[in-house]
């Protein structure tokens, strides 16, 4: 059963891994119309199956399989897309309603033209799943079950949680006002530290979940509003 479970973990990593890989090819035949687009580079999905060793690994730290059978589908999907949303929602009424209420004049560089901006912010959330949460919070715990076995399991990954989820809202840290700074850092540092736990209680798709439901508001339901209603249509500058 843990082999099948681990083998049907790897495949759907490389079905997500594949729709990056999809999005890639795209997005080079639209660079032309839109010289400002934002392409991802066939080295991305090098770096991204850089995660599979640790997708074999998962079940050794206790971290739920892709589709354990032990996880439900509302943990797995459909709270963690609530939680991503409600975040979503809350970027936009800061970010756009309240700092920038006036029309864009062309797509700001967090927005892509519909529909590409669905496979560039899928693709984006991947491999920020990979990288801040897949293979830190999995090579932390493997570390430590390697050296203290079941000892200190629990505080090791309250830590590399902690720190992961800090590591977004300093990157991306913005400039302004403070009260925008501390909101930055509270609902960056918040998100990530959800998903996080997601991670540990229901596994990767749960993490990833979270983040696309933030996306799927923030970069691509506002993309498609300033493309169609404040730049009628046009996304080109």
């Amino acid at each position: 059963m843990d082999q099948n479970l681990r083998f049907e973990s790897l495949l759907v990593f490389l079905f997500l891994a594949g729709i990056t890989a999809l999005g890639a090819y795209i997005g080079h035949f639209w660079v032309e119309p839109y010289p400002y687009l934002r392409v991802w580079n066939w080295e991305n999905i090098f770096w991204i199956l850089l995660g599979v060793p640790f997708v074999f690994f998962q079940g050794k730290v206790k971290i739920p399989e892709f589709l354990s059978p032990e996880v439900s589908h509302r943990s797995r999907f459909w709270n963690p897309l609530f939680f991503g949303l409600i975040f979503g929602l809350f970027d936009v009424l800061v970010l756009k309603v309240l700092l920038h209420p006036e029309p864009y004049l062309e797509l700001p560089p967090f927005l892509q033209p519909f529909p590409y901006s669905l496979f560039l912010y899928f693709s984006g959330a991947l491999e920020v799943e990979v990288f801040y949460r897949l293979i830190p919070i999995v090579l932390v715990l493997l570390i430590f079950s390697l050296i203290k076995g079941e000892s200190y399991q629990s505080q090791a990954f309250w830590i590399v949680a902690i720190f992961t989820s800090l590591r977004e809202p300093l990157e991306q840290l913005p400039q302004g006002e403070w009260w925008l700074i501390v909101y930055a850092l509270l609902t960056g540092f918040g998100m990530n530290f959800i998903q996080a736990v997601y991670f540990k209680k229901a596994g990767f798709l749960a993490s990833l979940t979270l983040r696309l439901g933030h996306y799927l508001i923030w970069h691509i339901a506002l993309g498609i509003y300033v493309q169609w209603v404040e730049l009628g249509g046009n996304p080109a500058p």
